[in-house]
């Protein structure tokens, strides 16, 4: 088993908390390399000095398949470092030092008990579903996958308005600020916070939400993940924004994207005792009540 470091230059980025990070993962026994940026990282706050033949650029290049990726930062961390696995098998554990953090499946205080347990092969791993966009624009998108979501944005003041097909049915032309499908992963990211439903990440669906609808009876809708969904652009400015999950691109007005299941799945590793459903109550607090700071049995 090898572990694959990844990182970004991250303000909560600390030393004392890196250094422990290094000295587990050797102490752990384990091979491990790092990507430059973060190795720049750590030379640059004087944490350690890295051999040249411990780093990897923008892909992680030849590293076995035995390996697994350790994000440290946040849910947008994670998200860069699948995109440097280009669609390998290999599962990304994140440390989070983010915010709510619902990918990252360890905080810093636990750090030496998440390398004892990679070592000793007791993660849970689990498949998750990607969208892979498709689409006439003569911008180039580098990696059209997304693991959260694709969203279209209007560009400008101006409302912008989106043809929506499934399959080659219509479904709806959204008029407002865009439109966003997400994945089940994605329905507690961006999809939540425009009211989309929270959805089971083994569910296989896709969740079109509008984004500030003109006609208030619009309404997110769940899909089979085997449809493919059409989007045509149809703005008053000539350009709209789309986004994959962290990563933003301006497009002409008429762009027309195809959006399906990739063919390619991500594997997220995690703790043992922690599910779904437990995250849920710790992130999103449901079940607290306020009155006696307990949750409610």
């Amino acid at each position: 088993m090898k572990i694959i470091l990844f990182s970004r230059t991250n303000s909560a980025l600390r030393p004392v908390l890196l250094r422990q990070l290094i000295d587990t993962v050797e102490v752990s026994g384990l091979d491990w390399c790092i990507n430059e940026e973060f190795a720049r990282e750590l030379e640059r706050m004087g944490v350690c000095s890295v051999e040249t033949s411990r780093k990897y650029g923008e892909s992680i290049g030849n590293q076995p398949d035995e390996s697994i990726m350790v994000s440290i930062g946040g849910d947008g961390t994670l998200l860069d470092g699948i995109r440097r696995l280009e669609g390998r098998p290999i599962p990304v554990l994140g440390i989070n030092l983010g915010h709510l953090g619902f990918l990252t499946g360890a905080g810093r205080d636990g750090i030496a008990h998440i390398f004892d347990d990679i070592r000793e092969g007791r993660l849970r791993i689990e498949e998750r579903s990607m969208v892979r966009v498709e689409s006439d624009s003569q911008t180039p998108i580098q990696w059209p996958y997304a693991v959260n979501e694709f969203a279209i944005q209007r560009h400008g003041a101006n409302m912008i308005s989106v043809e929506t097909y499934v399959d080659g049915q219509m479904v709806a032309t959204y008029h407002g600020d865009g439109v966003l499908l997400s994945t089940p992963t994605g329905s507690t990211a961006y999809s939540l916070s425009v009211g989309g439903p929270v959805v089971a990440p083994t569910c296989a669906c896709f969740v079109i939400s509008p984004l500030a609808p003109h006609n208030l009876t619009m309404r997110p809708i769940v899909i089979p993940d085997g449809c493919e969904v059409t989007f045509r652009i149809r703005a008053r400015q000539p350009y709209a924004f789309v986004t994959l999950d962290n990563t933003a691109y301006r497009v002409r007005e008429g762009t027309t994207f195809k959006v399906k299941k990739s063919e390619n799945n991500f594997f997220l590793a995690l703790p043992q005792n922690i599910s779904f459903y437990d995250t849920l109550r710790e992130k999103m607090m449901w079940g607290m009540d306020n009155r006696d700071n307990r949750y409610e049995q």
